[in-house]
């Protein structure tokens, strides 16, 4: 009979296990490539997305250049973006945006090929169901007025019902939680709040194939820049550390995609913003997270 006991208690031991494991994602690095394009444009990249299996790719600079292209790879390696020629986003009236109107940060793809930009200036989102035509204007809500100039809405992602979620880059105090706003039938509400904890700020949205929304934060240092994804339901509840590396690591991640591969695992892809800085270069990070 002990025995018995004994059998039964290392049985349900090993089973807590094995469900511990499993609960546990392993995240993978997988390679980096750096991108260049020989039009003076190109560069400041801060939004990112692909599409459902990652072999187009749609990127927008601070400038206000959105970039798309066709993605290669050997296995798990990017080898290769052919850019389209590029695009310059344009506001609701037709002129391309510049000045206040500029400084697009935060990009989202919908289900009917709709692109979706926040900006960090004048703080906004604006729709583009025509890549070459102007915005159409997402209304403005009230609560975007106060957001801090140049650290306004730096993250946006869009979620399975089309709902957009975004938040600004500061929250406008060391200890005061970052909003998280919510556009859908019309109308911005706040969802949630995500606590400001450390020096690390959002730059970075999506919401992945799983339905969790996926954010991309980074802290410069001083000596360079260190980033972190985390990943958490879309009621706000506990956040999931995926990743955090140290300075030096990658250059000045600003925009992720997330997507599910051929094995059905999910992969991060990441861009960074040189700034137009001979020193920095665009980097395309990615990292393969399985459950």
């Amino acid at each position: 009979m002990r025995a018995l006991i004994v059998a039964a208690l290392a049985l349900l031991v090993g089973c807590q296990s094995v469900g511990d494991a499993q609960a546990e994602p392993t995240v993978t690095y997988l390679g980096r490539y750096v991108w260049t394009d020989s039009d003076p444009a190109f560069g400041g990249l801060s939004g990112l997305e692909l599409n459902a299996d990652g072999t187009r790719i749609w990127a927008q600079g601070d400038r206000g250049v959105l970039w798309t292209g066709v993605v290669t790879r050997d296995g798990d390696q990017v080898t290769g973006i052919t850019t389209d020629p590029p695009r310059v986003l344009r506001i609701s009236t037709g002129e391309p945006v510049s000045g206040a109107t500029a400084d697009p940060e935060g990009l989202a793809l919908s289900a009917d090929g709709t692109l979706f930009v926040s900006f960090e200036g004048l703080a906004r989102v604006a729709a583009y169901p025509d890549l070459d035509g102007p915005a159409v204007r997402v209304p403005r809500p009230d609560m975007f007025r106060g957001l801090q100039n140049n650290s306004a809405l730096e993250a946006l992602a869009i979620g399975p019902d089309g709902a957009l979620y975004t938040l600004p880059e500061r929250s406008g105090g060391t200890h005061r939680p970052f909003p998280v706003y919510r556009y859908a039938g019309g109308v911005w509400t706040t969802v949630f709040d995500i606590a400001r904890t450390d020096a690390f700020l959002p730059v970075g949205a999506d919401i992945g194939p799983d339905g969790l929304l996926y954010l991309l934060e980074r802290d410069f240092t001083g000596f360079g820049f260190r980033s972190r994804v985390r990943r958490l339901p879309l009621d706000g509840s506990a956040s999931e550390l995926l990743l955090q590396t140290r300075t030096g690591t990658h250059d000045n991640l600003e925009g992720i995609s997330v997507w599910r591969d051929d094995a059905g695992d999910i992969r991060l892809t990441m861009v960074s913003d040189d700034n137009f800085r001979w020193f920095q270069t665009t980097e395309i990070l990615e990292y393969r997270v399985s459950d």
